[in-house]
């Protein structure tokens, strides 16, 4: 059996995977792979995911430079999400320009931003990113 196989793919292809920063333990963000994804991940050693949005691989980091060097791949008990204990290039994950993806926390019945922008996406980017 294939390796790849082991994965229980959704009906899309898809399993969601989980990127959380080696040194800290901190969840960086969630995204979607495909095999292809996967694969490429494994042989290069950096993230590479599947863009939903752009229907495409994306190479995390092939605009910003902020590239996800992998250390350790995790697959959990049911065989349905992918774990990725990595280095984040850059100390940035999110395309808003903060640390990680879950910035905003729920307070009193709202969600308050918590944690600060580290660099203005437009630096990063080029163009306007949603913030």
């Amino acid at each position: 059996m294939n390796w790849l196989d082991k994965v229980k793919w959704d009906a899309n292809g898809l399993v969601p995977a989980i990127a959380q920063e080696a040194a800290s333990g901190k969840v960086l963000m969630v995204a979607w792979m495909n095999r292809a994804a996967l694969e490429q991940t494994v042989a290069g050693g950096e993230a590479v995911y599947w863009s939903r949005s752009r229907r495409k691989l994306w190479h995390k980091g092939e605009e910003s430079g902020h590239v996800q060097k992998v250390r350790e791949l995790r697959l959990d008990c049911d065989e349905d999400v992918i774990l990725l204990s990595v280095e984040q290039v850059g100390g940035i994950a999110c395309h808003t320009g903060r640390h990680n993806c879950f910035f905003q926390k729920y307070a009193d019945g709202s969600w308050v931003v918590a944690d600060p922008v580290i660099k203005d996406p437009r630096d990063i980017y080029g163009k306007d990113k949603q913030t």
